[in-house]
């Protein structure tokens, strides 16, 4: 299954306000280039759109998805249970370390939402940049295929 990313956004400080950005580079082992949280244990973190609009659906709200404060937005590719996967945006690869659990910050959005998060990694998740490189609004996002045992089993 193919995605699109759909948004990219740099936060500027700690706790600052998110960017959005039409493109970014991507820093093997560091993260985005340019945010204050770049070469943190979490070096990129991802939200599923499809996620995000089933949860305002359900609280039956519109809330602009950089309140979660995610740096990168994507549609097409579901990021629940994705812990171990290899994600490709454009030539850059992310390996999934995790769930993003959301925060009280997401009740400041609205009323709610922190819990409706918590389901179903609509929180989004976190991961680590195996390739870095350029990347931008538009680009193709896919999974690899799972890795496999190599060998082969021969039938009786």
């Amino acid at each position: 299954m193919q995605g699109r990313l759909r948004q990219i956004w740099l936060k500027r400080a700690h706790d600052g306000p998110m960017d959005p950005r039409e493109e970014a580079e991507l820093v093997a082992g560091k993260g985005p280039r340019g945010s204050a949280d770049f070469g943190a244990p979490r070096q990129v973190t991802l939200l599923d759109w499809e996620r995000w609009q089933e949860a305002q659906g359900r609280l039956g709200v519109a809330v602009d998805p950089s309140a979660r404060r995610a740096n990168l937005l994507v549609s097409g590719v579901r990021l629940a249970e994705s812990r171990g996967r290899i994600l490709r945006i454009g030539s850059a690869r992310v390996r999934i370390k995790g769930e993003t659990r959301p925060c009280e910050i997401m009740d400041e959005a609205h009323p709610g939402l922190m819990e409706e998060l918590k389901r179903d990694w609509g929180g989004g998740a976190y991961g680590e940049i195996l390739d870095g490189g350029a990347i931008r609004v538009g680009d193709a996002v896919s999974w690899e295929p799972a890795e496999t045992d190599s060998e082969e089993v021969s039938q009786p």
